[in-house]
């Protein structure tokens, strides 16, 4: 007891300092077994121990220490330890499991209180799914995933697949109430779940246009009163209405969606009032739309609400009404920030960088947006209002570009002004002065509308084919705004009409550098290309234009074209072939195909096509010559008469296609018909030397009394022609003479007044390059026609030579002398083929055995 202090009575402050307490004594703690063990151990962890005395843990069993041998330790200050006996009593334990400590003297633990010597946390217990609850979380957690996977399904434009994943949806909600009913937990069953199955179920149905079931499931949610605000969803049973054109269930519904939402909800009430009166005007009661459109717009003015409220004036025909609906139209306030705030107007780089950010952020497209489209409802509502209003077109226009100007769309008025004379120009009234004169006011004002006044200018005089005011005005319009495409376009045209191809390609080429998405330049450029013969070049720029306007006939056509010029004539009636599934009934381009497929031998295939345009259009010549050429090649001389007298309404001063109507008659066997042909052309043209030739062939073939007659004539008629022949011989040769010496004056005519054309050519240049209409710039016209022909098969070639070749001065039956008379006969058509010779040999009956030796054998007996 020699080292335990207990305290004194006296009550000293400073008394207990200078006193030494073992306990602290750090140097023999590492040959202290007691502690070594509570510092290797958890003694906190140990089970509890018996006490020997009643309350207490150790009850007074001593300590065994380093000092002494069992004995109780006392603190620095005489405190008695924990769990000493004092007094008789045993104080209890305290704080010994959460300081660590175990009762277990193991040799070599260490001091570990938190347990991270024991390594990893062993797995958590995985959870047991065959419990009613945890399958009912389970199936809750899909039905979620399916109608999200739904929603971002119909995001991205799969609509089945949407429709789809919302009946899975269904099916497994359907199976979830099931299994807590079975689980006898009905009070949990979640609503929510339940309405967002039902609902998106409902809009997928309705983005299918399955519109019976979509109102069937609306009403589903509609009549059950558990869901709160589902009588919204009225709204959308309305819109399905609208879209089956049942007006009166549309209006219906939306009134009866507006009775249930409160007017807290000011936004989706004025949506719902616009729809109604949009049904209104579809239903034609204009009066209970204007209703509707004026309520909304003292209430929340919108630029559409207003535009609807002009249109239905205007189909009332109030001309005060409509003024104030448009006054209020453009008062309508847009909440769009003034664009001041997108300039860089500091030196900050800071500032500068935002500023740039923000010019092209989203918000900032959104107000473009916004004032684009308020920006094309009052341009259309002043052209739609200003016949109406006033007496005039010109003074209701007037009047619109007056209101505009106070209002705060000023710089719209420039436009209104320019779109008064474009009306004018639509209305094919090129003459009205005062369309020029309204242009022409804007040449001192800001560059950007000069720039369009002068390109319509241009335009309106480059269509009036007076290109050297077109020529001034593109150069006002690119001295304002070098670049403006479509005055660059206007240049290039007034420079291309004076055939300087080279220089016109260079302002196409601006153009295109300026505004890549120019279609017009694009197509002028490969046209100009196609001029300067360079069609590798061409071809690059209309199959790039193909690929913007895919069915463009313009663009393929000019590829077609393109690839018989370069001897591809397969890859040119490909490209036909497209164009005529986009234009099905062009006679010229069946008329082209008809050409390329008799090119390549193919005469079924031509003669189909040339059918077709024939068909389409009964006065192409050429078509005409082809067909009734076909039918004498294949000796139906009858139907080839029916093409020839057309040509011969078409033409009737060219008397070459009444003698090839004479001649089929005659080929046919109907010479009556012939003669009477023969004597109506020589009635009309009686100096025509072929025609009296016929005449006396035919009377003297078939005996008639008029052959001296038009021998006589013939011989006249001969004689006059040698004579004209030969004053028009000496004159020319006389002519050349003073210009050259040794000039023989080759240029001689021919005897004949029937030359021999050329062979059929159905170039037929596509029409589809037409005439431009104001500010859409088309493209020039393409006069030039399709240079490109393939030489004929060699079948045509005599074809062609049989029927166009009439009597020329250097043929047999053309007279030697004027005093001899030459009736031979030559037919235009040609020599008729000989008919093939059968059964006209008179059949012998020959007996096969007649030299045949009968034996005796073969004898009868």
């Amino acid at each position: 007891m020699e080292n335990v202090h207990l305290a004194v009575e006296e009550d000293d402050l400073y008394s207990g300092y200078n006193d030494y307490n073992p306990t602290f004594d750090s140097e023999e703690l590492e040959n202290d077994v007691g502690f070594q063990q509570a510092v290797r151990t958890s003694h906190g962890r140990r089970p509890p121990m018996t006490a020997k005395f009643p309350g207490t843990a150790i009850g007074g069993r001593p300590l065994v220490s380093s000092f002494g041998s069992r004995i109780p330790m006392a603190s620095s200050m005489g405190r008695p330890m924990t769990g000493a006996v004092q007094d008789g009593a045993a104080r209890p334990m305290t704080a010994v499991r959460a300081a660590g400590y175990s009762s277990s003297l193991t040799r070599g633990s260490t001091f570990d209180p938190l347990g991270q010597s024991k390594g990893p946390a062993p797995p958590l217990e995985a959870k047991n799914e065959d419990t009613a609850e945890e399958k009912i979380k389970i199936l809750e957690k899909k039905v979620n995933d399916l109608i999200e996977e739904s929603c971002m399904a119909q995001s991205i434009g799969a609509i089945q697949l949407a429709l789809e994943k919302a009946k899975e949806a269904g099916r497994k909600e359907r199976a979830l109430i099931r299994q807590r009913e079975q689980s006898g937990n009905t009070e949990h069953i979640n609503l929510d779940l339940t309405y967002s199955v039902l609902l998106n179920l409902a809009n997928q149905y309705a983005n299918n246009e399955m519109y019976l079931e979509a109102l069937n499931s609306y009403q589903v949610i509609v009549k059950n009163k558990m869901f709160s605000n589902a009588g919204r969803l009225k709204v959308n049973m309305a819109n399905i209405y609208f879209k089956q054109k049942n007006y009166p269930k549309a209006i219906k519904f939306y009134r009866m969606a507006l009775d249930q939402i409160s007017n807290a909800h000011k936004e989706l009430r004025i949506k719902i009032m616009q729809n109604i009166g949009v049904v209104f005007v579809r239903l034609g009661q204009y009066s209970d739309a204007i209703t509707s459109f004026e309520h909304i717009m003292i209430e929340s003015p919108n630029i559409k609400t207003g535009f609807n409220l002009i249109l239905c004036y205007y189909a009332i025909g109030d001309r005060e009404r409509m003024k104030k609906a448009f006054q209020k139209l453009i008062s309508v306030p847009l909440g769009i920030d003034d664009e001041d705030k997108y300039l860089s107007t500091s030196d900050d780089p800071s500032s500068n960088m935002v500023t740039e950010a923000i010019k092209n952020d989203r918000l900032h497209q959104m107000e473009r947006d916004l004032k684009v489209l308020a920006e094309k409802y009052i341009m259309t509502a002043a052209k739609l209002i200003a016949p109406a209003i006033e007496t005039s077109f010109a003074s209701g226009f007037d009047w619109c570009v007056d209101m505009v100007k106070s209002s705060q769309y000023v710089e719209l008025a420039n436009d209104l002004e320019i779109n008064k004379a474009i009306t004018y120009l639509r209305q094919k009234d090129f003459n009205q002065v005062s369309a020029v004169e309204t242009l022409k006011t804007f040449e001192k004002k800001d560059s950007r509308v000069k720039s369009a006044a002068a390109t319509n200018l241009s335009f309106l005089h480059f269509l009036e084919k007076d290109y050297d005011q077109a020529d001034r005005y593109a150069d006002l319009a690119m001295n304002a705004d070098r670049y403006n495409p479509a005055a660059l376009i206007n240049k290039g045209n007034t420079v291309f009409v004076k055939k300087d191809y080279e220089k016109a390609a260079e302002f196409y080429k601006e153009a295109l550098r300026n505004d890549s998405s120019c279609t017009e330049a694009l197509y002028n450029l490969g046209l100009s290309y196609k001029r300067l013969n360079r069609l590798e070049e061409g071809l690059d720029c209309f199959q790039k234009l193909h690929a913007i306007l895919r069915n463009s006939a313009q663009v393929m056509y000019q590829l077609a074209h393109l690839y018989e010029q370069l001897g591809d004539p397969q890859q040119a009636i490909e490209w036909l072939m497209q164009v005529i599934s986009v234009t099905p009934t062009d006679p010229h381009v069946l008329a082209k195909l008809g050409k390329l497929h008799d090119d390549e031998g193919d005469k079924s295939q031509a003669f189909q096509y040339y059918s077709e345009s024939f068909r389409y259009f009964p006065s192409n010549i050429d078509v005409i010559e082809w067909l009734g050429a076909y039918y004498i090649e294949t000796q139906f001389c009858e139907k080839a008469i029916q093409y020839f007298e057309r040509a011969t309404l078409i033409q009737p001063t060219q008397v070459k296609w009444q003698l090839i109507v004479a001649s089929c008659y005659r080929r046919s066997g109907n010479y009556q018909k012939a003669l009477e042909t023969y004597k109506e052309i020589h009635r009309r043209f009686p100096e025509n030397v072929e025609c009296l030739r016929f005449l006396v062939r035919l009377s003297t073939d078939m005996g008639l009394k008029e052959v001296q007659e038009y021998a006589t004539k013939l011989k006249k008629v001969e004689k006059m022609k040698e004579l004209r022949e030969q004053r028009v011989k000496s004159g020319r040769e006389n002519s050349a003479r003073g210009r050259r010496e040794g000039s023989t004056g080759s240029a001689a005519i021919s005897t004949s007044v029937l030359t021999s054309p050329k062979k059929s050519n159905i170039t037929g240049t596509i029409h589809y390059e037409s005439q431009p209409e104001p500010k859409q710039f088309s493209p020039l016209l393409d006069s030039e026609r399709d240079s490109g022909r393939s030489s004929s098969s060699s079948k045509g070639e005599r074809l062609s030579t049989k029927m166009r070749s009439l009597p020329g001065s250097n043929e047999p039956y053309e007279t030697s002398s004027p005093k001899e008379l030459d009736a031979s006969y030559a037919d235009p058509l040609g020599p008729q083929m000989e008919r093939p010779k059968t059964g006209a040999k008179k059949l012998v009956d020959e007996d096969d055995f007649a030299d045949e030796d009968l034996g005796d054998d073969l004898l009868p007996e």
